[in-house]
């Protein structure tokens, strides 16, 4: 498992480092301390003073919520304890919990009147957690699922996607399977990425075009530096992670976005909770308030997410298949 801020420091190590085909200008995005001491990956701030957009207590919204965490007063959260910005990570203290999802759920905390309880615990024990009545709700990432369905309640709040990523300045656009024909592309072994472009350049050669070359690193990083050498011309991975880099170097760009789920149904992200347990419409219905006031899509703003918003939360949609 990388350690809490690897990753981000990875990162700002890239984005240090101008691509080699990149202007002079496109380095300017490194790592720095601003006039006030917080820490920055291009404007991203990943200081522990992270002036968190907060939200106020709706009456109608709050008397959604069950009588017992009223009277408790809090909600408690879990979160994955995985670094992986921009959704969820450590600042540069190394103990302050930053992200996309510690934002909207301390939103959506704030519409309820409640106070947050966060959790960082590892992935498999957000699910204990749910199971064993210790977490209120999830909030970490979590796809919907038909088989999550039977045991769990949602309340989308983020699309999820997938995207290419190359170098800043090319013209080449992503959007079906013709597009990648003959192109070098990296992506992660055994994701639901690799199965899409697996699939995808079978169906290039079906169609007489040439297959993908498809290309494998030992680490995210590794992907980066291939992408800056020219070594390989996309790299495909979660759209989060892509939108974070773009936004902390700035030397690279999305070219293409699809569904995670494939081209059958557009993945969701979801707000999770143990199924029946009375709170999926108080979450629904908060995050459409912070969606309705604009805070919302703030926060994405923020964590260079808009490309993922929702203009309303679905309670239990239609989810990934059962495989």
């Amino acid at each position: 498992m990388l350690s809490r801020r690897t990753f981000a420091a990875s990162l700002a190590a890239l984005a240090a480092a101008p691509l080699l085909s990149a202007c002079g200008g496109d380095s300017d995005a490194a790592t720095g301390t601003g006039g006030s001491g917080t820490k920055k990956v291009g404007n991203i701030n990943i200081g522990p003073d992270q002036n968190r957009i907060r939200g106020k207590k709706v009456d109608e919204i709050a008397a959604l919520v069950p009588a017992a965490i009223r009277k408790r007063g809090t909600l408690r959260l879990g979160q994955s304890a995985d670094s992986s910005p921009p959704l969820g990570f450590f600042a540069t203290d190394d103990k302050t919990r930053i992200g996309s999802e510690i934002d909207l759920a301390s939103l959506v905390a704030d519409t309820l009147g409640l106070r947050l309880d966060n959790d960082e615990v590892s992935w498999e024990n957000l699910f204990v957690g749910l199971d064993s009545g210790k977490f209120d709700a999830v909030f970490s990432n979590v796809t919907v699922t038909e088989e999550r369905k039977e045991k769990y309640d949602f309340a989308t709040y983020r699309l999820d996607n997938i995207a290419f990523e190359a170098q800043k300045g090319t013209s080449w656009r992503v959007r079906e399977p013709k597009d990648v024909a003959g192109r070098t592309i990296a992506v992660s072994s055994g994701t639901n990425q690799e199965k899409i472009l697996v699939d995808w350049s079978k169906q290039d050669e079906k169609a007489g075009l040439k297959p993908v070359d498809i290309k494998y690193f030992q680490k995210e990083t590794d992907y980066y530096l291939a992408l800056q050498s020219g070594r390989i011309d996309a790299y495909l991975g979660p759209s989060p992670s892509a939108a974070y880099h773009v936004a902390s170097a700035g030397q690279t760009q999305v070219i293409g976005t699809l569904s995670g789920a494939g081209d059958q149904i557009q993945g969701k992200i979801a707000a999770t909770t143990k199924k029946d347990s009375g709170l999926v419409d108080a979450y629904a219905a908060a995050i459409d308030h912070v969606i309705k006031d604009g805070s919302y899509a703030r926060v994405l703003k923020r964590w260079g997410l808009s490309s993922e918003a929702v203009t309303k939360s679905e309670i239990n949609p239609k989810g990934l298949p059962k495989t």
